[in-house]
């Protein structure tokens, strides 16, 4: 392959993701012109290229110019419409029931932790809990308050070796589940992607046929604040002794699934715990959950912020 044919294949590859259809001759053509007739330097010829797609084509001048974003930390993410990079470690992923969203959770590097979505038309690969990535080119934004980063087409996830460490926002506290929210009990997740199905169907692979889970998302309240809390089969089972063979059996005696559920709620709903974990925003990453007994004072003092 001649350069002239690999420095047309590198600009064809940052139009993958593009609505617009580029004739692959049609740049060659100029190419070779370029840098085999006229002699003109590769990267000269390269810029003069895109430039012509942006006029003729209508090709967004983003999609073929890398935007140079500066590096910067969490702690220094503040206000919205910011073109940004930033290395940071995936602390925990959220289902997502909107076929827009690829991927969506909190990413935290050590000073800070804060939300991410990943869209769908990004065409990005997944990444993967407890990892570590450089998020190049991503654009801060403000939802319900809080400050997030979108990760779109233009934007980049390079997985590094580097590791990150997360602020130290360790915390122990002392409350009781006061609710359950949607996807709690015996779920099934896509074989491929792991999200929640719903109704047998993942948002992304369309009808798949899953795979078992257990886990509760609930409500926790201390009286003064509250937090969404996840718990996996592993803080389930030590918790109530349910493992998600236990579930699979109580779901086929009682020839419904939501029966799980309601025994979850029945030994877990109302109850005191004491959870360590890690604070992000609202939610609390458990790290250890355990019942606890509450002096008569504090179940008063909870019972009256709830009413």
């Amino acid at each position: 392959m001649s350069r002239a044919e690999k420095l047309t294949d590198q600009i064809l590859e940052k139009l993958k993701n593009s609505d617009v259809r580029v004739k692959r001759e049609d740049i060659l053509k100029r190419m070779r012109l370029l840098v085999e007739e006229f002699k003109v330097p590769e990267s000269e010829a390269v810029k003069t290229i895109m430039n012509y797609l942006v006029k003729e084509y209508g090709v967004p001048r983003e999609e073929l110019f890398e935007r140079e974003s500066p590096l910067v930390k969490i702690s220094e993410i503040v206000k919205p419409n910011q073109w940004i990079s930033l290395k940071a470690k995936v602390v925990q992923l959220w289902d997502s029931n909107s076929p827009n969203v690829s991927q969506v959770g909190l990413i935290g590097d050590e000073t800070g932790i804060i939300k991410f979505v990943i869209w769908a038309k990004a065409g990005m690969n997944e990444v993967e809990e407890g990892k570590s990535y450089l998020f190049k080119n991503v654009v801060t934004d403000s939802f319900q308050g809080r400050m997030q980063v979108n990760i779109g087409r233009t934007s980049k996830i390079v997985e590094i070796s580097e590791e990150i460490n997360l602020p130290p926002r360790e915390m122990e506290i002392i409350g009781a589940i006061v609710s359950f929210q949607q996807n709690s009990g015996l779920i099934k997740r896509c074989n491929i992607c792991k999200r929640v199905l719903s109704k047998g169907l993942c948002h992304e692979h369309g009808k798949v046929e899953g795979y078992d889970d257990l886990r509760v998302k609930a409500v926790l309240d201390d009286g003064l604040n509250s937090y969404e809390i996840i718990l996996n089969e592993e803080n389930i089972k030590e918790l109530v002794g349910m493992s998600l063979e236990d579930a699979i059996r109580i779901a086929q005696e009682n020839l419904d699934r939501n029966s799980v559920l309601s025994e979850l709620k029945q030994r877990l709903l109302g109850r005191y715990f004491a959870v360590k974990g890690i604070r992000g925003g609202r939610y609390l990453l458990v790290r250890d959950i355990s019942f606890h007994k509450p002096e008569s004072k504090d179940f008063e003092e909870l019972l009256e912020a709830l009413v």
